[in-house]
C-alpha cells in the first residue's frame, strides 16, 4: 500500500444540482471535455513519468470513448493498462477457455455473442480474437465468430453505432432482433456487459439452452442489481444446463436436487497479478500478450471439481496464490519478449513473492 497512489482527476460536472450543493467536494464548474481534457490527462501522464519513471499507471472508470482513446495513445510508450478494457477481457477470456473443458467445443470453433458494445465488451472481443488467432485462425475468421447486439438489434455494417473498434465485428447482413440473431448465429456463449438488469430474458436464456447442451452465459454488469440476469434465473430458465458467471457474487443455487456454484468473473483475479509481475521485473510495457498469458494461467487454475460444480473460476479465497501465479506468468512473458529491465532471477516465483504485501503485524 505504501507504493500505491489512488488518483481521482476532477474535471468538473455538468450536474448543476451537484455543483450548487454545499456539501459537494468537487470543482463546481461544468465538465471539461475535448482538447483541454486530453491535455490535462497528458500533463498528468507526463508528470508521473517524470517524477516516478518506474510507476505503472492503471486506468479505471473512464468513459468508453476516453478509455479507448487513452489506451491507444499510451499503451506503446508508457507502462500502463486499462482495467475496464483489458482486465475485464482477460478474466472473461479465462472463463470462456475454462468452459471448453466442459462443453468440449474448442475455442476456435466457438461463436460468441455480446449484448452491449462498450469498452468492456469490445475489450473482451479484441482479446478473444487475439486468442483465437494464437490458436490458428485468421483475423477475419476470428472476427466472424463474434457478433454484437445493441438496442436496435444485431449490429451490422449499416448500424449507426458501428465505429472504430466495432467495425470488424459488423458484417454485411440484414437487420435482426436479438432473438433472431440467436437463431441465425447460434452462439455457444452469450456475454452481457450492458449495465441494464433483466436484459437476458427467459426467452433468451431458454433459446441458448435450446441451441447448446451447456450454454455459456456471462452476466457481467455490476453491481448485482444490474446483472443481465440472476444466477437463479440462468439455471432455472436453462433447466440447469447453463455455465453461468457474473461480475458480482451470487449465492449457490439449488435446481432439481443439484447445487450450482456460479462463478464470479471479477477483475480482481487479473489486475493485481498483472501489476505485480510487471513492476517486479521492471517491465517497460504491459502488452496484450501478457493479458492472454494471465487468462490462460487463470483458466488452468480451475480444478475439475470446480468445473463439476458449474463454476468457471477458482475460489476468490485463493486470490493471493492466484495473483502470484499470474504475476509469474506475466514476468516470464516480459523476459521472453525483452521487456524486463532486470536479469532473470534463479527463483522467479520467490523473487516476486517478496514484493507482495503481507498484512501481518
Amino acid at each position: 500500500p505504501e507504493q500505491t497512489l489512488p488518483v481521482v482527476i476532477d474535471v468538473g460536472t455538468d450536474n448543476e444540482e451537484l455543483r450548487n450543493a454545499p456539501v459537494y467536494l468537487g470543482i463546481p464548474r461544468e465538465r471539461v471535455r475535448g482538447a483541454q481534457y486530453e491535455a490535462l490527462i497528458d500533463e498528468f501522464i507526463r508528470g508521473v513519468q517524470k517524477r516516478f519513471p518506474k510507476a505503472l499507471i492503471q486506468f479505471e472508470d473512464f468513459a468508453t470513448p476516453n478509455a479507448q482513446l487513452f489506451l491507444a495513445r499510451y499503451r506503446d510508450e508508457v507502462l500502463c493498462f486499462n482495467d475496464d478494457i483489458q482486465g475485464t477481457a482477460s478474466v472473461a477470456l479465462a472463463g470462456i477457455i475454462a468452459s471448453t473443458r466442459v462443453t468440449k467445443t474448442p475455442l476456435t470453433d466457438m461463436r460468441v455473442m455480446f449484448l452491449g458494445h462498450g469498452s468492456a465488451a469490445t475489450g473482451i472481443a479484441d482479446l478473444l480474437v487475439s486468442s483465437m488467432m494464437d490458436a490458428g485462425l485468421s483475423e477475419a475468421q476470428a472476427c466472424d465468430r463474434i457478433r454484437f447486439v445493441g438496442r436496435s438489434g444485431v449490429l451490422n455494417s449499416a448500424s449507426k453505432s458501428v465505429t472504430g473498434a466495432l467495425e470488424r465485428f459488423a458484417p454485411d447482413a440484414p437487420d435482426m432482433s436479438f432473438l433472431e440473431g440467436l437463431d441465425a448465429f447460434k452462439p455457444h456463449a452469450l456475454i452481457g456487459a450492458t449495465g441494464s438488469p433483466g436484459t437476458f430474458t427467459q426467452e433468451i436464456v431458454s433459446k441458448m439452452a435450446e441451441l447448446n447442451d451447456r450454454p455459456v452465459i456471462f452476466a457481467l454488469s455490476n453491481p448485482t442489481s444490474r446483472a443481465e440476469c440472476t444466477a437463479e434465473q440462468a439455471y432455472q430458465w436453462s433447466n440447469g444446463k447453463a455455465l453461468f458467471a457474473s461480475g458480482s457474487p451470487f449465492a449457490p443455487v439449488k435446481h432439481k436436487g443439484k447445487t450450482h456454484w456460479p462463478g464470479q468473473g471479477n477483475n480482481a483475479y487479473i489486475f493485481p497479478g498483472i501489476g505485480l509481475g510487471a513492476v517486479a521485473v521492471g517491465a517497460s510495457r504491459v502488452t496484450d500478450v501478457m493479458f492472454l498469458e494471465a487468462a490462460s494461467c487463470l483458466a488452468n487454475l480451475i480444478s475439475d471439481n470446480d468445473l463439476a460444480d458449474g463454476t468457471l473460476y477458482p475460489p476468490l479465497t485463493k486470490i493471493r496464490e492466484i495473483s502470484l501465479d499470474i504475476a509469474v506468468s506475466v514476468a516470464q512473458r516480459a523476459f521472453a519478449d525483452g521487456l524486463a529491465s532486470i536479469d532473470a532471477p534463479e527463483d522467479l516465483r520467490g523473487y516476486i513473492a517478496q514484493y507482495m504485501y503481507d498484512p501481518t503485524y
